[in-house]
């Protein structure tokens, strides 16, 4: 009996530990379709609409961004994240528009559609919590800042402040201000939840 038990869990550390191997190559493939793929150009032509100060550098650091958000939802997997970036969210938008392409993109770059996900519409607000702490993590991870005492904040969420969105959500490194309008970026990996009277930032998420 003892022999069938330790087979048993010879086994099953096996098939965890190539699932796990089968889910790394999975995300690694999937980062190089994102990384190649090319957006529709008319989601550059609505940007430039909807915010006329955008000169051509700009528009390609928001498909940066976006690009950013799709690598960080593909590493996340079904784990909900938040979109941090108001500008970065109008060209999701747009992008979606492509019914077509957007649902073939999804598929290739993240195995599954990815919803698009209003904060207000969230389960709850720890849920929009920790979509946030989410994003904030990895967005750390990949532009290797520390997630708890970081020396600048990661693309998404600096973007909108270094582009001058006017509605766009505002990040700072300072928590220590109380009357700054901006999310303070250190707290948001607090382990109790967004900490001070900056709260949370972030608008939409994706499911």
């Amino acid at each position: 009996m003892e022999y069938i038990e330790l087979i048993i869990i010879v086994c099953s550390i096996s098939l965890y530990w190539t699932y796990k191997v089968y889910q790394k190559r999975a995300i690694e493939k999937r980062e190089v379709y994102i990384n190649n793929y090319k957006f529709p150009k008319r989601i550059s032509e609505t940007l430039l609409k909807t915010y006329p100060h955008l000169e051509a550098n700009d528009l390609d650091l928001i498909i940066k961004g976006l690009r950013e958000y799709f690598h960080i939802c593909n590493i996340a997997g079904k784990t909900m994240v938040s979109m941090p970036s108001q500008v970065v969210d109008v060209a999701w938008h747009e992008f979606i528009l492509f019914t077509r392409k957007y649902e073939s993109f999804c598929q290739q770059a993240l195995g599954r559609f990815l919803h698009h996900t209003p904060a207000e519409a969230m389960r709850s607000k720890t849920l929009a919590q920790d979509s946030i702490k989410t994003t904030w993590k990895i967005a750390c991870s990949r532009e290797n800042i520390n997630p708890k005492a970081p020396t600048k904040l990661p693309l998404l969420f600096a973007i909108d402040s270094l582009l001058q969105i006017e509605d766009g959500f505002k990040y700072s490194l300072d928590c220590t201000t109380k009357n700054d309008p901006a999310y303070c970026g250190g707290h948001i990996s607090c382990s109790s939840g967004c900490s001070g009277d900056s709260g949370c930032g972030g608008g939409c998420g994706g499911d």
